[in-house]
């Protein structure tokens, strides 16, 4: 979280930017963004308890600027659009691994993060499942990448890599 807050500062990324975080679970990413000053942030996640979870949390730190909403990212039921950053710390990952339809599944994804994020936004993609190269094909039509952000580091037999790629797109 705090990789992808400092690359939004780091870019003079505006406090009331509109920014859309996909699959926000317990909402804890939005309680550091509005934390760290931004004002108009949205937070979905297709799991009502998660949302609920997300809505008292935020409620307890005394956080505004926050809009909840329960939704499934792959069949979006409200006109989400416009969105000046998405953000994703997983959600690509959890819908890569259903068993059913995974291609056809990762490809309703692109379309989504199409439909909301408006032209010249950005995308910043947090992934364990996927390598840079990977995500690269998987958004490579619509989607150009800015930057690789710097995650850690191992080395096994003489070779490193990294467990996490950390990604920043921006729509073509």
């Amino acid at each position: 979280m705090a990789r992808l807050i400092r690359w939004m500062q780091r870019h003079g990324i505006p406090l009331d930017a509109s920014v859309l975080d996909i699959g926000t679970g317990n909402g804890v990413f939005l309680t550091e963004l509005a934390k760290s000053g931004f004002t108009n942030i949205t937070g979905i996640d297709y799991s009502a308890s998660a949302i609920q979870l997300s809505e008292q949390i935020i409620e307890r730190e005394g956080l505004s600027g926050i809009t909840l909403k329960v939704e499934d990212f792959l069949n979006l039921s409200t006109e989400l659009s416009g969105f000046h950053i998405c953000i994703d710390k997983g959600t690509f990952d959890a819908i890569s691994l259903n068993p059913e339809n995974a291609a056809e599944k990762r490809k309703q994804y692109v379309k989504a993060l199409s439909q909301v994020l408006q032209l010249k936004g950005y995308f910043l993609i947090t992934s364990c499942n996927w390598t840079k190269e990977e995500l690269l094909e998987e958004f490579g039509a619509g989607f150009e990448l800015l930057e690789e952000l710097p995650t850690p580091q191992f080395s096994f037999g003489g070779r490193s890599g990294n467990s996490v790629a950390a990604l920043v797109f921006q729509k073509a």
